[in-house]
């Protein structure tokens, strides 16, 4: 499972992307969890509230699964899967799919 976490916004309105593939059976037993906590059927009306000026938006992807929050919603499962992904991903800047 592909797991990508891309922030963007904020004053400096740079774009960062931290990437994890859990392939191994350990890093799928330690990501999956993780992932499944999160309620991705709830983040569709998340993604729905305006914008707030230099606030950060994150785009959250995992397997098939894709939620757009702003950094306000970012919490409880939603804030450990974010801080996993920037502490064991690979960091890079620019959108997903090497958009900017």
């Amino acid at each position: 499972m592909k797991i990508t976490v891309q922030r963007s916004g904020g004053i400096a309105a740079m774009t960062r992307v931290w990437s994890v593939d859990a392939v191994s059976p350990d890093e799928k037993e330690r990501w999956v969890p993780i992932v499944e906590a999160c309620p991705w059927d709830e983040a569709k009306s998340q993604s729905r509230t305006p914008n707030e000026a230099d606030r950060f938006m994150y785009s959250i992807r995992a397997g098939q699964r894709r939620a757009t929050l702003p950094d306000r919603a970012v919490t409880g499962p939603w804030q450990e899967l974010v801080e996993c992904a920037k502490a064991e991903g690979a960091e890079s800047r620019g959108g997903f799919g090497n958009r900017r």
